[in-house]
């Protein structure tokens, strides 16, 4: 018999909120080759995932203009235009997060989210603020999938893993969160999503 699920950590970014860094870069470089070659060797995942585990812009940035400074203001762009990158939530998952949280779930969130731009982020999407909370990897010096960010967030909010259900949309965070002896889903959308909960006997 599997153990009652009370507990239920949502991602972030592409999860309840759109994120896609091609949308400002789609004008700052028209020309899509350069654009994607830019976005794959300067500004590029791996780049930016420091920030999420919580290195400065001003570290970010010097970095790379260093290394390509004809491209300085291309790559003062990303954070300036960083709020272009998240135009919407997705209005299904955040109703689903709001039913749980009403049917007296205990939500949280736990995300790969610079400190500066997961605090912009609130300002302009407040049901990031509904949860219990949040552990932002920025805030903390760890990221997913690394073991310990899951090990933190059971312990800032007093969580039973065997009791816990964890949403991303990597499947890598999602494999993270099962060796931390959670249970876990990928998230491909809100109808996936409720058919998982809803095998896990959450109906929402």
């Amino acid at each position: 018999m599997t153990t009652e699920i009370r507990h239920i950590v949502f991602d972030i970014g592409k999860v309840l909120v759109h994120y896609d860094p091609s949308i400002p870069y789609s004008r700052i470089i028209p020309d899509e080759a350069e654009r994607t070659w830019f976005l794959a060797n300067v500004c590029t995942h791996e780049w930016n995932i420091e920030q999420d585990r919580g290195r400065t812009w001003e570290e970010a940035e010097a970095l790379l203009i260093a290394e390509h400074p004809e491209r300085e203001d291309q790559i003062r762009a990303f954070r300036k235009y960083w709020n272009d990158m998240v135009p919407h939530a997705y209005d299904d998952s955040v109703t689903i997060m709001e039913k749980l949280i009403a049917e007296g779930y205990d939500v949280t969130m736990l995300t790969n989210f610079a400190p500066d731009t997961f605090r912009e982020a609130q300002t302009r999407f407040d049901f990031l603020s509904k949860p219990r909370g949040v552990t932002v990897s920025g805030d903390i010096g760890l990221i997913k999938p690394d073991l310990a960010i899951y090990e933190a967030h059971v312990k800032s909010f007093g969580l039973d893993p065997a009791s816990t259900i964890f949403i991303d949309d990597s499947l890598a965070n999602v494999e993270g969160a099962k060796a931390a002896g959670w249970s876990a889903v990928h998230f491909t959308g809100a109808e996936k999503l409720r058919s998982d909960l809803a095998a896990f006997g959450i109906k929402v």
